[in-house]
C-alpha cells in the first residue's frame, strides 16, 4: 500500500469527522451530505437525492463492514481497512463517485465548470489552493471544464491503495 493512499484517506477521514471526535458516526455523513447538497443549488432534486443516498450507502457500508461492537462509530484504523480494500468498498465508492460528479453537472451536458467543482469540494472541506490544483491536474478544456467521467474516475483513484502520483494527491498538498 502506498503512503500517498494513506495520506489521502487520513484527510478524508478528518473531513468526514464533522464533530471532531476522532470517530465517524452516521451523523457525520448526514452533515457532510447536507453541506454538499446545499453547495449545488442548480442541481435537480433527483441528483441531490442520489447524492444523499450515496453518502448514506457510504456510511452503511462502513458500519456493516466494520462496526463489530455495534456502537455506531468507526475509528480511523477501521475506516482505512475498509476504504483501502476495493473488494469491500467498491460498490459504495462507485455510487459516491458517480453521484458527486453528476451533482457537479447540473445542466447534464457531461461537463463540470470550475466554479461548480470548487463549490462542491469546498463544501466537503478541501482547501481552495488544493482544489484548484486538482482541477488543473484533470486537464480542463479551454472553457475551464472537466468531464463528469474524468472526475468520477479521479474520485475512485483517490481511494486506490496502489496508486500514487495521481491528481487526487493534490488535495493533500505537497509534491505529486
Amino acid at each position: 500500500m502506498q503512503n500517498a493512499a494513506i495520506d489521502r484517506v487520513k484527510l478524508i477521514f478528518a473531513l468526514l469527522d464533522a464533530d471532531g471526535t476522532g470517530l465517524l458516526e452516521a451523523d457525520d455523513f448526514e452533515l457532510m451530505a447536507a453541506h454538499v447538497v446545499a453547495a449545488s443549488p442548480d442541481s435537480d432534486d433527483a441528483a441531490k437525492a442520489t447524492m444523499l443516498a450515496a453518502f448514506r450507502r457510504y456510511w452503511t457500508t462502513l458500519a456493516a463492514e466494520l462496526d463489530a461492537n455495534d456502537d455506531g462509530r468507526i475509528s480511523f484504523e477501521e475506516y482505512a481497512a475498509c476504504v483501502l480494500s476495493p473488494e469491500r468498498f467498491d460498490g459504495a465508492l462507485t455510487d459516491f463517485a458517480e453521484a458527486l460528479a453528476a451533482l457537479g453537472d447540473p445542466d447534464g451536458d457531461g461537463l463540470i465548470e470550475r466554479h461548480v467543482f470548487v463549490a462542491l469540494m469546498t463544501a466537503i472541506g478541501f482547501e481552495r489552493a488544493n482544489i484548484d490544483a486538482l482541477f488543473d491536474a484533470f486537464g480542463p478544456s479551454e472553457d475551464d471544464q472537466i468531464t463528469v467521467s474524468v472526475w468520477a474516475a479521479g474520485i475512485k483513484d483517490y481511494y486506490s491503495p496502489e496508486k500514487a502520483g495521481i491528481p487526487g494527491d493534490h488535495l493533500v498538498g505537497g509534491p505529486v
